[in-house]
């Protein structure tokens, strides 16, 4: 089964731009950027060209030679079964962070052969450019973060007709049951596998919950085996204590970080490179408190208050070990957790449309909360998160009370309505959040 994925048509934008940059793919590992690259080379271009930086060792000295890119593409040439023709052939550099001196080279691709197409990608992109002090060819790519399958695109491949509804949806309409209750078997269903192409596959291809597990887990043991790879040996031991401590820092009633959670007597500063570190893998999300909702919301952020969330709900899920049962029956136990996984599920889903900005929350004491702000041009928007059906609490009250925004957000599993700035919005349709709240 193939799972169309969006950034294809963004990429298919970028081939045809005046004064086009070669192209740089960020993200976690294992999202299927490289299944991205080739799909996009074979679709839309004549040949696709592959260069493998991890695989194929020779490749580095030909960065290594020359800074030339008309003669860094005669010498990949000889590395490759197709032709390399400018407007025909897509290049594509993949595992780039295994030579720095390719990395660099995009910066010569934009000045001095722009007529090729270039697109590039790597493991762990960010971590690697800080590690070895790479230098970034800043304004001379274009950076393209990409994500998991969101929701959106894994309702397409699970029920095209279904997708297609909402999709046709024109503005806040009530939803049939029937419809409604089909988006939560499917939004279940996405909760458990999460958003890493192969998990996906395994259970829209109904494989099985045993193969599904198998699959996360394969990629939880990976990311394990590259804190080995990525980190500095000190570090290592305390990046796998804060990725392993995320499901017990979710699964409290208050979310906030809290680095004894991690280790009994941690402190901030013996921890806070190993954050960063899962940060720039794309590991987690970092969602600061914001002590003032308003212009500009960065201004106002408690760097010492966040929250942490995982890039992905069905890694959450399998990290926690929490059996795919419980989500899909609603099992009573499940209640502590169930409201971290509401959160991430709807964090994953609003990350994509945000261009890249990390939202943030308000929670001025322990007695209210809201899950996300989000800022749009010049309005800032409260979203609160609830799982499932319950809406008690009076956290987005008081945050009405006293800054009067013009549009609210509540994700939940009620129907789809509006009433006085309140938007009571489907959790499974917040990644269409935009077509409904904003005027």
């Amino acid at each position: 089964m193939e799972i169309r994925r969006d950034i294809i048509e963004r990429l298919k934008e970028w081939k045809g731009q005046e004064g086009r940059k070669p192209i740089l793919l960020k993200g976690a590992r294992q999202i299927g950027k490289t299944w991205v690259m080739e799909t996009f080379g074979r679709e839309c271009f004549d040949y696709c060209a592959k260069f493998d930086f991890d695989r194929q060792e020779e490749l580095k000295s030909v960065f290594r030679q020359t800074k030339s890119p008309e003669r860094i593409v005669k010498e990949l040439a000889l590395y490759t079964d197709v032709p390399i023709i400018a407007g025909k052939t897509l290049i594509v550099f993949d595992e780039i962070q295994e030579c720095e001196e390719a990395f660099n080279s995009l910066k010569y691709f934009c000045e001095d052969a722009p007529q090729y197409h270039v697109i590039a990608a790597g493991s762990l992109l960010g971590v690697a450019v800080k590690r070895r002090r790479m230098t970034v060819p800043v304004g001379k790519v274009t950076i393209e973060r990409m994500y998991p399958v969101s929701f959106k695109e894994f309702l397409r491949a699970s029920d095209v007709q279904l997708w297609q509804y909402v999709e046709d949806l024109d503005g806040v309409v009530r939803l049939p049951e029937i419809i409604l209750n089909k988006l939560k078997t499917e939004y279940r269903r996405y909760m458990v596998s999460g958003g890493m192409p192969e998990a996906v596959k395994c259970m829209l291809e109904n494989k099985g919950m045993a193969e599904v597990d198998k699959t996360l887990q394969d990629i939880l043991d990976l990311y394990e085996l590259d804190f080995a790879k990525y980190a500095e040996p000190r570090e290592i031991p305390r990046i796998h204590a804060v990725w392993h401590s995320l499901s017990s820092q979710l699964a409290k009633e208050n979310r906030k970080f809290v680095f004894k959670v991690v280790k009994s007597g941690a402190r901030a500063k013996d921890y806070e490179d190993a954050l960063m570190w899962l940060e720039d893998a794309g590991m987690i999300y970092r969602i600061y408190n914001i002590t003032k909702p308003v212009l500009p919301l960065s201004a106002y952020a408690d760097v010492s208050a966040f929250k942490i969330y995982a890039c992905d709900c069905g890694l959450l899920r399998r990290l926690a070990k929490l059996p795919a049962s419980v989500v899909l029956d609603n099992a009573a136990n499940y209640t502590e957790f169930k409201g971290s996984m509401a959160e991430n599920a709807v964090l994953q889903s609003l990350m994509p449309s945000l261009g890249g900005d990390i939202p943030y929350y308000w929670s001025p004491d322990s007695r209210a909360e809201i899950e996300f702000l989000v800022q749009n041009n010049d309005r800032i928007i409260p979203i609160e998160v609830k799982a499932e059906n319950c809406i008690s609490g009076r956290s987005l009250a008081v945050y009405n009370e006293k800054y009067h925004p013009d549009v609210r957000i509540r994700f939940s599993f009620l129907n789809l309505q509006s009433n006085d700035g309140l938007l009571s919005c489907p959790s499974p349709l917040a990644e269409w959040w935009r077509k409904f709240a904003v005027e």
